[in-house]
């Protein structure tokens, strides 16, 4: 039951989607598995009395189907959006439980469809799965718990080993390591010290607004948004059978280093028709750390000719999700054009480091 007092803090929503973190073993490995509510119980147990008593009262919402999250979709998380959105007013925040190999997906897909959130959003999932000797489980699980609870921020974050990342600013860097997450173009939102969640206030997103306008799916399925990554020697007839195939409604090119085109006329002809039939194409850099700046090199002209966006230091994961987004949007081209060159969520532009005044 959800408390609704005005001297009585609402509880936080713990959503538990699937993933590593709630699976159990079988003779074929891990795999989904339910009572998740049970399991958390008996993982918080375990804690130490003060942290116990430290921890925020939540509410449980369990997938009545888990899944792996490679297999996860983006209906999948067009419907935990549409949850947080019905529930927005009745939770102190959210905590999402949800598996680790397409959890920067999540998190980023989240935060173009919950833009103008007044309450967290936490992500998290873990390497090894509750209840297992030596599993991260726990530690993320109390960590995000400690976020979600923690006002002064709003915006949706991926919680890992002790650190607060913002959500469209991660990406899975270890595939076993504790850590999991880096967030190359983005520093910490916040870390927990001592079991304390510490904020960093002057890295979060400012939304003037102060209003959720949350934007849901304006059709489903999602649009098809295809990822091209270049490599030596590529073939201009297989980008081809991608670009011109009907479903795909746009795409993001990989390019090397600031945003680089090998000089094939073929190829480049390629981009330019699909660009011409209205296809939005995105290019990001290979590098992971910095950001494409097409035109630095001649090579790289040719992208700003025929019209294909920059996506300057944002991940590949925020690209493709926000791309997606807002073809979903159903947006005139203009408008769509001008909306992934803006920053909605923080999503992209350099970080500007507060120098206090003397």
């Amino acid at each position: 039951m959800v408390t609704t007092s005005d001297t009585t803090p609402l509880p936080l929503l713990v959503i538990y989607a699937g993933g590593t973190i709630g699976m159990q073993a079988s003779s074929r490995g891990l795999i989904p598995a339910g009572d998740m509510a049970a399991r958390l119980e008996a993982a918080l147990a375990t804690l130490p009395p003060l942290r116990r008593r430290a921890l925020p009262a939540y509410v449980l919402w369990e997938s009545p189907e888990p899944i792996d999250s490679s297999s996860a979709t983006f209906a999948d998380w067009s419907a935990l959006a549409a949850l947080i959105a019905a529930q927005h007013e009745a939770y102190a925040g959210f905590v999402i439980l949800h598996g680790t190999d397409t959890l920067a997906w999540c998190a980023s897909t989240l935060a173009f469809q919950l833009q103008g959130l007044t309450k967290p959003v936490v992500v998290t999932g873990s390497q090894r799965p509750l209840g297992q000797p030596d599993s991260d489980a726990l530690d993320n699980l109390e960590a995000s718990l400690a976020f979600a609870a923690t006002p002064g921020w709003r915006e949706v974050g991926l919680c890992f080993h002790g650190r607060l990342l913002r959500g469209c600013r991660a990406r899975k860097w270890y595939t076993r390591d504790d850590t999991g997450f880096e967030s190359p173009n983005w520093p910490l939102l916040g870390e927990l010290v001592d079991g304390v969640a510490v904020l960093y206030p002057a890295r979060a997103w400012r939304d003037d607004d102060g209003a959720p306008r949350f934007e849901l799916p304006a059709r489903e399925p999602a649009p098809q948004v295809v990822r091209v990554t270049l490599w030596p020697g590529i073939d201009a007839t297989l980008v081809e059978r991608w670009l011109e195939a009907p479903q795909v409604a746009g795409a993001v090119l990989e390019c090397w280093g600031s945003g680089n085109l090998p000089d094939d006329p073929a190829l480049i002809g390629v981009l330019a028709r699909a660009a011409a039939e209205g296809k939005p194409l995105v290019a990001l850099s290979q590098c992971p750390i910095g950001g494409a700046a097409p035109g630095t090199y001649a090579s790289g002209q040719i992208l700003n000719d025929i019209g294909v966006m920059s996506g300057d230091d944002m991940t590949v994961e925020a690209a493709c999700c926000k791309l997606t987004h807002l073809l979903a949007q159903d947006l005139p081209q203009e408008e769509l054009r001008r909306r992934f060159l803006t920053p909605l969520v923080g999503e992209r532009g350099a970080f500007t480091p507060q120098v206090d005044s003397a």
